[in-house]
């Protein structure tokens, strides 16, 4: 059984940092597609980041594009949330998802993903 297990989530004031991680078993972690997906209340779920097995390419939402950095340890079965230059707009929580192929035009799509963590909740304000 697939588990994925979220941390690292927490309160940060604008214009700071968190490093999220999301750890994998019960899988062959280094051939799954793995992806950060958000969602804020009363919001849809957005993907935010997107990496292939071997750790590229990878592919970001255009409102992260540039502040966040998703990447990947296979020897720890672990995927990595680097967020940068945070603002109240990406307070949410933040859930990896993983699958044994995704194709990259639908990276984004949650519908994508079999399996999923519980999340970690991140907020961002004064």
């Amino acid at each position: 059984q697939v588990q994925l297990v979220e941390s690292g989530g927490g309160s940060v004031q604008p214009g700071g940092s968190l490093r999220l991680s999301c750890a994998a078993s019960g899988m062959t972690y280094g051939d799954a597609y793995m992806a950060w997906f958000r969602q804020a209340p009363g919001k849809e779920r957005e993907g935010v980041a997107f990496i292939f097995p071997r750790g590229a390419p990878t592919y970001y939402a255009a409102s992260v594009k540039g502040r966040f950095t998703i990447s990947r340890d296979n020897a720890k079965n672990t995927v990595y949330l680097q967020m940068d230059r945070l603002t109240p707009e990406d307070s949410a929580m933040y859930s990896c998802a993983a699958d044994a192929w995704v194709a990259p035009s639908r990276w984004a799509d949650a519908n994508a993903y079999a399996s999923w963590g519980q999340g970690t909740l991140v907020t961002v304000c004064p």
